[in-house]
C-alpha cells in the first residue's frame, strides 16, 4: 500500500495550527498507518474544522452519500474525529493529532503506538508547547484567588463547570502512557475531566469514559488537588471542553518547566509569594506539592522563582502557617487567552505561517 495517503494526511495535520510535522525518519506516517485505515485518511483531509452533515460533507465534496454517515461514524467510534447530536443529525469534524486524536487512543494503545510515539515526540513536543498562543492554561485552586481580585471567568474552574451541562472522566493519557512505558507515579489516573454546554452530549460516547454528575464533577476535582495535580485548560476565553489534572512527571509540558527546559509552554495569570518570616521551613510546598520545582530553599525559608511558577496554588492549600499566598500578575506580565478556538487558531496559524483556510 502506497504511503502517499498517509503523506497527504500529515500534511494536512501540519497545515492545522497545532501542527504535525515531518521527520526524515518518516516515523509520523508509521503512526498514522498505526491508527488509520488508508480509507480513513484519505476521508479525514476532505473534512474541515467546523462541525458538518454526512449530506454537507457528501455535496461540498462531491463523495457519494452512500456509507459515509457510516464511515464517519466508525471514525468517530475510533477517536480519529470529533463528534456532536444536532437536533435529530449527528455531525462530524476534523480535529488536529494534539489536542485531539493521540488523547481519543487512550483506550487503543498498546506497546507498538507507545514506541513509535516515544520516537516522534521530541520532533512534535517542542514546537507544539513553544508556539504561541500556548496550548493549555493554568486554572489555579479557586480558593486561593485573592479575595480582592475579581477573577474573570477563564481563571475560575466553577464557572467552567457552572457552564457546563455534560461532564465525563477519563484516564489521563500522559499517566496512563508513563505506566505503559515502564515509568511515571502513582497518582490518580481516572482524574481528567471533560465538560460540554449541551446535555446528554457524552451519552454512549466511544471512548468508553465514564459519564459522571456536576457533583462528581467538584468532588474529583478535590480529589486532583488533595494529589497535588494542576488543574490545566485550553488557553480561551470561552468554549473549555476539559479540565486536565497534571502532574509534573508525566506531563509533557510541566515536566520542561520542572526540569528548567522551557519556561513559559503554559499561560498563567498569577504566580505564589511566600512570606519569608511566616516561613517555618517545613519544606511541604517544595517536597510534596509543587509540579515544577518552582520553590527553593536559602536562608532557613523557602522563596519562589516567579519565572517557573505557575501559579497552580498547590503550594498554598496545605501550608501549616499559611504562609504562602497567591498573587494576580500585572497587565505587563499577563497574556490574555484568546476569545474562542477560531480566534486560537488565527493567532496559531499566522505564528506558525500556515494557511489553514481550506479546512475552515
Amino acid at each position: 500500500m502506497s504511503d502517499e495517503v498517509y503523506r497527504q494526511l500529515a500534511n494536512a495535520l501540519d497545515t492545522l495550527p497545532n501542527g504535525f510535522p515531518a521527520t526524515e525518519s518518516g516515523v509520523e506516517i508509521r503512526l498514522l498507518k498505526k491508527v488509520f485505515e488508508p480509507d480513513e485518511a484519505e476521508l479525514f483531509c476532505k473534512l474541515r474544522l467546523a462541525y458538518e452533515t454526512p449530506d454537507q460533507i457528501s455535496r461540498r465534496t462531491g463523495l457519494s452519500p452512500e456509507g459515509l454517515a457510516d464511515k464517519l461514524y466508525s471514525m468517530w467510534w475510533r477517536g480519529l474525529i470529533e463528534s456532536e447530536p444536532s437536533g435529530e443529525l449527528r455531525v462530524y469534524r476534523m480535529i488536529p493529532w494534539l489536542v485531539g486524536i493521540y488523547e481519543l487512543q487512550n483506550k487503543r494503545m498498546d506497546k507498538e503506538f507507545i514506541d513509535i510515539w516515544e520516537e516522534y515526540a521530541p520532533t512534535i513536543g517542542p514546537p507544539l508547547v513553544m508556539t504561541k498562543p500556548q496550548l493549555l492554561q493554568v486554572v489555579p485552586i479557586e480558593k486561593e484567588i485573592p479575595t480582592n481580585y475579581g477573577a474573570l471567568p477563564y481563571e475560575k474552574v466553577s464557572s467552567i463547570i457552572e457552564n457546563g451541562k455534560s461532564f465525563l472522566v477519563a484516564d489521563c493519557i500522559c499517566r496512563k502512557f508513563a505506566r505503559m512505558a515502564g515509568r511515571g507515579c502513582d497518582k490518580p489516573l481516572e482524574i481528567c475531566l471533560g465538560i460540554s454546554s449541551k446535555p446528554g452530549a457524552f451519552d454512549n460516547n466511544p471512548s468508553g469514559w465514564r459519564v459522571i454528575s456536576k457533583e462528581e464533577t467538584y468532588e474529583l476535582l478535590q480529589k486532583a488537588e488533595d494529589a497535588a495535580l494542576v488543574h490545566m485548560t485550553t488557553n480561551l476565553e470561552n468554549d473549555h471542553t476539559f479540565i486536565c489534572n497534571c502532574c509534573g512527571c508525566c506531563d509533557g509540558q510541566l515536566t520542561t518547566i520542572r526540569d528548567g527546559l522551557l519556561q513559559g509552554t503554559v499561560n498563567s495569570h498569577f504566580y505564589s509569594a511566600i512570606d519569608s518570616e511566616r516561613c517555618n521551613g517545613c519544606g511541604i510546598c517544595a517536597d510534596e506539592r509543587c509540579q515544577v520545582n518552582a520553590i527553593e530553599k536559602a536562608d532557613g525559608s523557602y522563596h519562589v522563582n516567579t519565572a517557573r511558577c505557575i501559579g497552580c496554588g498547590l503550594c498554598a492549600t496545605t501550608c501549616p502557617t499559611e504562609a504562602i499566598t497567591l498573587i494576580h500578575k500585572s497587565p505587563e506580565e499577563l497574556t490574555p487567552p484568546p476569545k474562542d478556538q477560531m480566534d486560537w487558531y488565527e493567532k496559531r496559524a499566522a505564528a506558525r505561517g500556515v494557511d489553514f483556510s481550506a479546512y475552515k
